[in-house]
């Protein structure tokens, strides 16, 4: 009998779940689903999309392809390989990584920021008010812009999460609200998390990231890179904002992550769906508390998560999130009950993400759209829509 050491057999199960993963991003594109292309071309000639799109369903990639250039002044084009930033499109993978924590005993929902940060200056703020964004903090985007400014800080040079962190332990700026108050979406509420992340593990965001997200669902395309570790970010998609001429310089804000910060491909999106669904990420429990609606909308099919926006019309739960930051836009959705997937990562932020109701209507699923919705939760058809 064989007594493989259990390193061995954790090669295994890798090599094994690459080859895996090798099959699941196998893709023609003479078999594309010719209503999704027909879709997309339109969305890139008159919508403006630039950038790359995967749609999969119970696992199989109908859909993938690029558009248009990764860097407009060197007329460098996109590719599938092309990373993103995800913008706000990386919190589902921050809030990933805490629910293992909470899953591995290593953090509790009810711990408050001040048992990690005792000169934290907002007490009773809780880890579970920080995955829904009911903690009333103040937005730290908003607010070191006035500190950098008034203090003639270099911008240029990243800003760290510690000192996001600091800047609201010296400053102390008024809160929004009351914890656990009304639903308020803020960046500070996943930077927090992130730093967090960070004293909990004793490993910095991008390394504990990779180890617990990133590694596990296969995903090789997918790095934190943050302006406090280096000069340039290395990555040769640029974001442009509405009009090519105008690209985006990153500054100290390209910094702080776990709100932001996570750069990735469609297909590392997909493998990550197909991770979330295989259960290497986290128990179905875990997950299905995740989804849980939390914030205090009323009358809505919408809501928020831990880490996830929530669309919940009557019997087919949606999870999906939304990014927007420095000339990158993204919407990652999963379709709970159909096993879709959508991945739609843009540099050029225009509106071009706001006319994707015939492609929920080519996959025969509901209109992911808020104000598609009347209050009763009834859809009403938008003219004119693409």
């Amino acid at each position: 009998m064989s007594c493989a050491s259990p390193e061995a057999k954790q090669q295994e199960v890798k090599v094994n779940q690459a080859k895996k993963d090798s099959i699941s991003l196998l893709y023609d594109p003479k078999a594309a689903n010719m209503e999704i292309d027909a879709f997309m071309q339109n969305l890139h000639k008159r919508s403006g999309f630039n950038g790359n799109v995967l749609v999969a369903k119970k696992g199989k990639i109908l859909y993938q392809n690029s558009f248009g250039w990764a860097d407009y002044l060197l007329k460098d084009s996109l590719n599938l390989g092309s990373q993103f930033e995800l913008a706000s499109a990386s919190k589902p993978l921050t809030g990933l990584a805490v629910m293992k924590l909470v899953e591995e005993g290593k953090l509790k929902l009810d711990q408050t920021v001040n048992d990690f940060y005792p000169d934290f200056p907002y007490p009773g703020i809780t880890i579970k008010q920080l995955l829904s964004h009911r903690s009333g903090l103040p937005n730290y985007v908003y607010f070191s812009e006035d500190v950098y400014r008034a203090e003639k800080r270099d911008q240029k040079k990243g800003m760290s999460n510690q000192e996001a962190m600091n800047l609201l332990i010296q400053h102390h700026p008024n809160r929004y609200g009351a914890p656990d108050g009304r639903f308020h979406y803020n960046n500070s509420n996943y930077m927090v998390l992130g730093s967090i992340i960070e004293k909990v593990t004793g490993k910095d965001f991008a390394v504990y990231m990779k180890e617990a997200i990133f590694d596990p669902a296969g995903m090789k395309h997918t790095n934190v890179y943050s302006k406090a570790v280096y000069e340039k970010i290395p990555t040769k998609v640029i974001g442009h904002d509405r009009v090519w001429r105008r690209s985006v310089v990153q500054n100290y804000l390209d910094g702080p992550v776990g709100d932001k910060g996570i750069y990735s491909t469609v297909q590392d999106m997909f493998l990550l769906d197909l991770a979330i669904r295989d259960g290497r990420i986290l128990k179905q429990e875990t997950l299905d508390s995740a989804y849980v609606p939390r914030s205090d909308a009323k009358r809505s099919l919408f809501s928020y998560g831990y880490g996830w926006r929530t669309f919940n019309p009557p019997g087919n739960p949606m999870v999906y999130h939304t990014g927007w930051w420095h000339g990158f836009k993204s919407l990652y959705v999963r379709d709970l009950k159909n096993d879709v997937v959508i991945v739609l990562l843009t540099n050029m932020a225009n509106g071009s993400l706001n006319n994707l109701d015939n492609l929920y209507k080519i996959l025969e699923i509901p209109i992911l759209r808020q104000n598609a919705y009347n209050a009763s939760g009834e859809y009403v058809e938008a003219s004119g829509s693409k």
